[in-house]
């Protein structure tokens, strides 16, 4: 029994030498690891680092283009353009009409144009138009209370169109409202109309019916008197 155990012994010695010199070994090897001189290299960028910074930009020009106000240094957080700052600010008088004539301009914006410039061959101009930027209204008024037809000459051109009647749909206001928004609109720059010029037009006219049965031509508005 003793002999046996002696084996044991021994052995178990043996078996724990190589695992020292493991250690020993695995030791100078990190020694070894640490003394090598560090060296650059090149790696190919991944592509989806690209690909997010592509969103990343993407995403941030739509964030300016929505809520920056079109850089304009009057235009502050909830607001996304000049032109909300500036209905939001309280309007009396003519500013008030000429605010609602815009909204209501989205009537004549189908032949006319949102910019006033009309349709070659179809529709004449509103934009620099010398009818629109009469001083006295008078014949203006009655173009959309009764409505037009045959040729006109706007700005040195000749047009042969019809303008339709617009006096049974709309209040003397809603038109007033239009026609102060069309001459102060796209630089023109002639005096608001208020409500009670049109009425005084419907009245002067109370014999021509508002349906556009007789609309007026072009001879018939050059006898309306518009001194000042």
């Amino acid at each position: 029994m003793k002999p046996d155990r002696k084996k044991k012994q021994h052995s178990s010695r043996e078996s724990r030498q190589p695992e020292r010199k493991t250690k020993r070994g695995s030791g100078g090897d990190q020694r070894m690891a640490q003394d090598v001189e560090p060296s650059a290299g090149s790696e190919i960028t991944p592509v989806w680092l690209f690909v997010l910074m592509g969103l990343m930009l993407y995403g941030g020009m739509l964030y300016l283009n929505s809520y920056a106000g079109g850089f304009n240094p009057k235009v502050y957080e909830a607001f996304t353009s000049y032109k909300l700052v500036e209905n939001a600010n309280p309007k009396s008088g003519p500013e008030m009409l000429i605010a609602k004539g815009e909204s209501l301009y989205m009537v004549c914006a189908a032949c006319h144009q949102v910019n006033g410039m009309g349709v070659a061959l179809q529709f004449p101009p509103l934009a620099g138009s010398e009818w629109v930027n009469e001083p006295n209204p008078a014949r203006l008024i009655r173009i959309p209370l009764h409505g037009m037809n045959g040729p006109i000459k706007v700005k040195d051109q000749d047009w042969n169109a019809s303008m339709a009647a617009l006096g049974a749909a709309l209040s003397s206001e809603d038109i007033a409202a239009i026609l102060s928004y069309i001459r102060q609109a796209w630089g023109n720059n002639a005096p608001p109309v208020s409500p009670a010029d049109v009425d005084a037009v419907k009245e002067d006219t109370k014999s021509r019916p508002m349906d556009g049965s007789r609309p007026w031509l072009i001879d018939d508005l050059m006898k309306v008197p518009v001194a000042p």
